[in-house]
């Protein structure tokens, strides 16, 4: 059979026993070669020759290599998506995220509980349970929000100081003991707060009940070597060192730090350095009373920014002593700085960041005050729910609550005698309570009644024990005990004591622990913070929920004061209530 000349494709009979087919040349036109079922077989031959040009070329027919082409594209583009998919991913997650971040409004909140464990949580619902008569599974508004627990050792030690655990939450790194917003080494580094301000242009705040320039506050806002530097860390907060004013609204105590010494009876600076007045210059709101605190008007402050509120010389009075008609709860000047920053915030793509601090939790448990101690964790939970309240309208924010340590060694019982003891603990010794041991010391060392006309002995009988402390079964001895003791620690430490035998609740310490604390969370990507964590992903967790980069911040601070010129002086200033505090005797707290 002659190959056919009128068909693309000939197919010709050829004696062999290998069953290959076999390819011709002698057709080469391609383009006949578009039919690829115009095959002539011979039903009798076992091989064939196929004389198309293609197929002799290629090898395959043209709508093999059709089918080929339209196959090879179909992977290359495959391939392609597949690489463009994982280039994305990367992008996403090393800088795409963060980008996303920057360019959203959020809102970020960190509260701290100063020296808050998991036994003052446990005692503080049982009280509230008790003496309110509430069901037994009462939950308070942390129990709620409760998402796992936070390790708190210092780069120097197992147990941590309040200005290494802030610096862990402000900076993200382990620091050591009495470090404010340093590194290990001593060198600055950047704070959330700082980078907030600067990089994605939020407005920013500090809220505590202790001194504005205390450890906490402190250590977002300064950077000095350490923590009894308050004279230096209230200069930074005014802005008074390289990245001028970045904090633009604080309230809390320690107007001292800000007054110069020419004011002898409320300043406790050693220079003459006037800071109120050097902040009204740079543009601050002063404000100094709880009336010009109840006057300020959210709309009209968040376009007056920044501001500065001390609303005590020292500390903020414990909530158990705290005139209300003096001094605002931490639940109210938290509420106000959300109101100021939502307003000042309002039309912008900034959020804001803030911090609100339950200071004193801490002080109570360093003087092993169990009343004072309860009464200021029912405050810092009525700020949660101020701030819960607060999320639930704006999803945008998310509320971190961690404590930076536990102080006391505190549990929920204790035993009082060598035979075994009941398993309990009274809530209502606590609920008599008056005044916290700080006040009741203070005016106990500042009475000049002699001890022999008997003066002080009816001061602690009629008064302190049935009026302030509310024990109705004070001994002798114990009465006696307080009215001749004029040491302030050993007088603290007998009215500790008092209290907490009757409540039958334990101390193990005046100063901290090393157990982890309660770690808390409400809001937008609170689930993330799920598990046990070391106190610096708190800091991590911010500076990826902003999009932050402290190390730039770091770069431009690098070369800031951290030393105080003038002494820093614990037991100069005298005459104030909190005098009695352990944060006036020289040790590390």
């Amino acid at each position: 059979m002659a190959p056919a000349d009128d068909i693309p494709y000939a197919a010709v009979p050829r004696a062999s026993t290998g069953g290959r087919v076999r390819f011709s040349d002698e057709l080469h036109d391609s383009d006949a070669a578009d039919v690829e079922d115009n095959v002539l077989f011979d039903q009798h031959t076992d091989v064939l020759e196929v004389t198309d040009n293609d197929t002799l070329y290629y090898g395959v027919s043209l709508g093999t290599r059709r089918r080929m082409r339209k196959g090879r594209w179909f992977w290359i583009t495959v391939v392609a998506l597949v690489i463009v998919s994982v280039v994305g991913v990367f992008w996403l997650y090393f800088d795409g995220i963060s980008w996303m971040q920057r360019s959203k409004k959020r809102n970020v909140i960190l509260m701290i509980s100063d020296g808050f464990g998991p036994a003052s949580e446990t005692m503080a619902r049982n009280y509230v349970q008790q003496i309110q008569g509430l069901p037994v599974d009462y939950q308070s508004p942390l129990d709620e929000i409760l998402v796992g627990s936070s390790r708190t050792r210092s780069s120097d030690s197992l147990v941590t100081d309040s200005a290494a655990g802030a610096t862990a939450f402000s900076c993200g790194i382990k620091s050591y003991n009495g470090a404010i917003g340093l590194s290990s080494n001593q060198s600055p580094c950047g704070t959330v707060l700082e980078a907030a301000k600067l990089q994605r242009n939020m407005k920013t705040g500090l809220v505590a009940t202790s001194r504005i320039t205390h450890a906490t506050p402190g250590a977002f806002s300064a950077h000095v070597t350490h923590r009894d530097m308050e004279n230096l860390i209230a200069e930074y907060q005014i802005g008074n060192y390289s990245l001028g004013p970045v904090v633009d609204l604080m309230f809390g105590g320690g107007r001292c730090h800000f007054e110069p010494n020419t004011h002898a009876n409320s300043s406790c600076r050693a220079d003459a350095r006037n800071l109120i007045g050097e902040a009204q210059e740079r543009g601050f709101r002063v404000l100094g009373t709880r009336k010009e605190f109840d006057a300020l008007n959210a709309e009209s402050a968040g376009k007056q920014l920044p501001i500065l509120g001390t609303f005590a010389a020292s500390h903020m009075d414990y909530e158990i002593d705290r005139d209300e008609h003096e001094q605002p709860s931490l639940a109210e000047m938290s509420q106000k700085a959300l109101d100021i920053l939502d307003q000042a915030t309002q039309h912008s793509n900034a959020g804001f960041f803030l911090m609100i601090e339950g200071s004193r939790i801490d002080m109570a448990a360093h003087t092993n005050d169990p009343a004072a101690h309860v009464r200021e964790i029912i405050a810092y939970w009525e700020a949660i729910s101020v701030v819960r309240k607060y999320i639930d309208s704006h999803p945008d924010t998310v509320m971190i609550s961690v404590s930076d340590h536990e102080t006391g060694g505190f549990s929920v019982a204790k035993q009082l005698g060598p035979e075994y003891p009941e398993y309990r603990w009274n809530p209502q010794a606590l609920k008599a309570a008056k005044h916290s041991i700080e006040y009741i010391s203070s005016q106990l060392l500042s009475t000049r009644a002699s001890e022999d006309s008997g003066e002080r002995y009816q001061l602690v009988r009629d008064t302190v024990f049935p009026k302030w402390m509310g024990i109705a079964d004070a001994t002798h001895e114990e009465i006696l005990q307080v009215a001749q003791e004029t040491n302030s620690v050993s007088l603290r430490q007998l009215l500790s004591t008092a209290i907490s035998d009757r409540a039958e609740l334990g101390w193990a310490t005046h100063g901290h622990s090393a157990v982890d604390v309660n770690l808390y969370a409400y809001g937008q990507d609170a689930k993330l913070l799920r598990g046990n964590h070391e106190n610096t992903d708190i800091g991590d967790f911010i500076v990826q929920a902003l999009g932050l980069d402290l190390q730039s911040i770091t770069n431009l601070i690098r070369n800031d004061r951290v030393v105080q010129n003038t002494q820093t002086v614990k037991d100069t200033w005298l005459g104030r209530r909190d005098l009695d505090a352990p944060e006036h005797y020289p040790h590390t707290h």
